[in-house]
């Protein structure tokens, strides 16, 4: 038997226009029988069809999958994955120099609370909810039916971004393969680990700001914190960057990192530092031309945006006012709440703070690979700035 929710009257209109959520205040029918996960039609207040998709007791109750009164089976999921791999491929994403990229992202490819980040031949499957873990080996076996990509395994990853279930196991689902795994972004050699890296593995949405690197970094010393892996570094080392120093508090980041550097040869011109970039950048020992400042969500929900900007704030401001004159500071934000206006307005503040004239000399969001739904605005959460200070 088909299960439903009903919208109330006149709270339809996002639905009407392809929004992909409804929260729970929107809906007026019983919901008690329902199971996280379920699979639900959306009525308007007179059994009018609106939507289908996911059901979850939460504030988002229904992450829609589809407008259209069509059945979420397997050639639906074949079809959405069919077109997500088409739209990378017509990127030119997958070359020769560049093995790495995300294949499928959430509300972007109209599959909301599904993540696949694509590694040489690897697919990481990491699901944000219930309803996309239960369809898990539709996903799973869409992927296989994409005959456009090398595949050689799939894995699930998603104990840390679910509910704690005990069967909620990560593994492989097809095939197998080893970690660390190379892949190549842009060139660059990496050593993937999505068994024991965070998020699947690597921090894909940064590639074309790594790429921008280039354009700044020949010939000058380079600071990276919050460096991970050492992506901004590689790159920058790679397009002719005298110096490299690499800032992390995780000693896990520093290894892998050194692993990357040792892997393209780049030990003569690197520098690995074990340090807590805000107390690190208030002191600066050297002379940097460029400074990255990549730093991890500091706001996850809206009630701690005002700490995050505070911190935001204070990092820039730190930087500013230590950066030699005319260097440049690659600074950037993934907290969702914190949008790019908010953003811009703090690092503005930030060098008021440092007394120093700031230009803006780029304005950076993620790339084409992380797409944003057009009724979905907030699917846009990464933004970042390439300022000058003089």
């Amino acid at each position: 038997m088909e299960k439903t929710v009903h919208i109330r009257k006149n709270k339809q209109h996002s639905l009407e226009r392809r929004h992909p959520w409804v929260f729970s205040g929107a809906i007026y029918s019983d919901t008690s029988e329902l199971s996280d996960g379920d699979v639900v039609t959306v009525l308007d207040h007179k059994d009018n069809f609106l939507a289908r998709g996911h059901y979850q007791h939460a504030t988002i109750s229904v992450r829609v999958l589809s407008f259209e009164d069509k059945p979420l089976n397997q050639d639906f999921f074949n079809e959405k994955l069919s077109n997500a791999v088409d739209l990378r491929l017509r990127q030119n994403l997958l070359r020769e120099n560049n093995t790495i990229f995300r294949l499928v992202h959430g509300e972007g490819d109209g599959l909301p609370g599904l993540i696949v980040d694509y590694y040489a031949g690897v697919a990481v499957i990491q699901c944000h909810s219930i309803g996309m873990f239960n369809s898990i080996e539709l996903v799973s076996k869409a992927i296989q039916s994409c005959k456009n990509i090398k595949l050689i395994a799939i894995y699930s990853k998603s104990s840390y971004t679910l509910p704690i279930r005990s069967e909620n196991e990560d593994g492989y689902l097809f095939g197998q393969c080893t970690t660390p795994h190379l892949a190549m972004e842009n060139g660059v050699k990496l050593n993937i680990d999505w068994v024991t890296g965070q998020k699947t593995g690597f921090f894909i949405d940064q590639r074309e700001s790594r790429m921008l690197i280039a354009k700044y970094s020949t010939g000058k010393r380079v600071l990276n914190t919050f460096c991970y892996s050492g992506g901004f570094s590689l790159l920058a080392l790679a397009n002719g960057a005298s110096h490299v120093d690499s800032l992390d508090s995780s000693k896990k980041a520093i290894a892998l990192t050194d692993e990357n550097i040792k892997l393209n040869n780049f030990e003569d011109r690197h520098t690995s530092i074990l340090a807590d970039t805000m107390d690190y950048i208030k002191d600066l020992k050297d002379d940097y031309d460029v400074i990255i400042l990549d730093p991890p969500a500091f706001a996850k929900h809206r009630e701690k945006r005002h700490r995050a900007v505070q911190g935001y704030k204070r990092l820039n401001a730190n930087t500013i006012r230590q950066i030699k004159p005319g260097g440049i500071i690659f600074t950037f934000s993934c907290s969702q709440v914190v949008d790019k206006q908010l953003f811009t307005n703090t690092i503005i503040a930030a060098a008021i703070e440092a007394n120093r004239n700031v230009r803006i000399l780029e304005q950076l969001h993620q790339p084409s690979d992380h797409p944003i739904s057009a009724f979905h605005p907030e699917g846009e959460y990464l933004k970042g700035l390439v300022i000058q200070v003089d």
